[in-house]
């Protein structure tokens, strides 16, 4: 009699491009104050169940030397 371990056999459900952060534009639907659009740029990773958002953070070339 052979026994199959099931388990062994399970595929892993995360792909390679789930361990990587993208940039990426997001628009918020509300408006601000002055009545303009809000949007900005976040990294953004799925972890096989749900989105992770982090804050994106600009440099300019003088801050960052």
């Amino acid at each position: 009699m052979m026994v199959f371990d099931r388990s062994s056999q399970i595929p892993d459900l995360r792909s390679g491009w789930t361990e990587i952060w993208h940039l990426w534009t997001i628009i918020v639907p509300r408006r601000s104050i002055n009545g303009q659009l809000v949007y900005g740029k976040v990294w953004r990773r799925h972890d096989g169940r749900q989105w992770i958002y982090k804050k994106f953070t600009e440099y300019s070339e003088d801050e960052a030397a």
